[in-house]
């Protein structure tokens, strides 16, 4: 009956991270695949959350509660006003905002600009939208953004840019002067701009988030998704939101009650107490992930590890293999899986462009993710020194 299924759902395919996840699980692995916490969620949210179902808030919510908090904050944050009560949906965490957004602008044809390497999310939406996903290349090692070459990709099809920034994969958090690149090349051609900002709170060495929507003329052309998950470490939670002009809004909340109805009641609820965290929170975040992941860099160098580019932002660090490695990421991936015990994700999955002249430097980056507790780091690198002991001979030859 597989010749039944839509032709939308046969171009997708499994997700390699969630199936790396789920491979870790069955091997006992340590899990540096999954951007999700494995420590325990900030205690006073916990307590609203159980105090919202305590106190019936557990049947559809459709009184949007936080988006006057989240109005205050961008204002705040961004200098971006917005209308609390026409400029908001929230939806079932950020894919469910991002999925809605593409819905709501995207046609069959039309093409979507995307940076590469790219969360594997985007493509996926905007397919299942009868759009086609158009690839821009970013310059390793620093992941840079090519003026020129940016242009090139601009069509009369071209209906928006997707930027994620801070990056997933590779940490960047995009300049200001890329963000204007981006900005006047939204202008010229008339089309929509979609940012994923939901690492916005988590950015090291002193480098500040810009949401593009803040810069000359970007606001009426823009839709802001994000959520709680990485900032409050409530993955599971799935309170996300997407912020546009209001025209654009309805349209996303349209299709928004038509997938899923209302996000988590009790949750929403609970939001209100995570958007009210005092600033030592905030700074708290970045201060505990940035030690994280010097950690996390430093152990990777010690073993081998080329880190050409030290994240900026976000929960991961794409670690380059050694020169002198003799397998590719996939391999190496799944020996370090089955040999190590630990699980992380083959750079591969996130590249989607073949540029020439690449050397194949696609197949050499692994992601790892450091939004760990540190008894889990430590364990981490102690089954990886042991792996490239016992296994260095074989797999790192000179």
């Amino acid at each position: 009956m597989d010749e039944k299924l839509s032709r939308a759902s046969r171009k997708l395919e499994a997700s390699p991270i969630q199936e790396l996840s789920h491979l870790a699980e069955r091997c006992g692995a340590i899990n540096l695949a999954e951007g999700f916490p494995d420590f325990p969620a900030p205690p006073h949210l916990k307590a609203a959350a159980v105090s919202a179902i305590s106190n019936n808030f557990n049947q559809y919510r459709h009184v949007q509660g936080i988006c006057e908090i989240l109005a205050t904050q961008m204002n705040e944050t961004s200098g971006i006003a917005v209308n609390a009560l026409t400029d908001f949906v929230i939806c079932c965490g950020q894919s469910e905002a991002f999925a809605a957004t593409i819905f709501a602008i995207v046609d069959p044809g039309d093409e979507v600009l995307l940076f590469d390497p790219a969360y594997e999310t985007y493509e996926s939406c905007i397919l299942l939208a009868g759009g086609i996903p158009v690839y821009v290349p970013l310059t390793p090692p620093n992941w840079s953004l090519n003026k020129h070459e940016f242009m090139k990709y601009f069509t009369s099809n071209t209906k928006a840019v997707v930027l994620n920034s801070p990056h997933n994969p590779t940490g960047k958090v995009f300049t200001r002067d890329e963000l204007e690149i981006i900005s006047e090349a939204c202008k010229t051609a008339q089309c929509f701009a979609v940012t994923d900002e939901v690492y916005e709170y988590i950015t090291y060495d002193r480098e500040v988030h810009i949401s593009l929507a803040s810069l000359l003329g970007m606001q009426e052309r823009t839709i802001i998704t994000s959520s709680l998950s990485k900032t409050f470490s409530v993955t599971g939670w799935r309170i996300g939101w997407a912020c546009a002009p209001a025209k654009i809004a309805s349209a996303i909340r349209n299709i928004h009650v038509k997938i899923t109805d209302s996000a988590p009641a009790p949750f929403q609820e609970a939001a209100l107490t995570a958007l009210r965290s005092p600033p030592s929170y905030f700074h708290s975040l970045k201060t505990e992930y940035e030690a994280r992941r010097d950690y996390v860099v430093e152990m990777l160098s010690v073993l081998g590890f080329q880190i050409r580019f030290k994240p900026k932002g976000s929960v991961f660090v794409f670690a380059e293999l050694p020169a002198y490695c003799q397998i590719s990421d996939i391999e190496f991936v799944k020996k370090l899986i089955e040999k190590a015990g630990v699980a992380a994700v083959p750079g591969r999955g996130f590249f989607h462009t073949d540029p020439q002249n690449s050397e194949n430097y696609q197949k050499r980056y692994i992601r790892f993710a450091f939004c760990k507790s540190g008894e889990t780091l430590t364990s981490a690198r102690d089954k990886m020194e042991k792996f490239v002991a016992e296994e260095g001979h074989l797999i790192f030859q000179s």
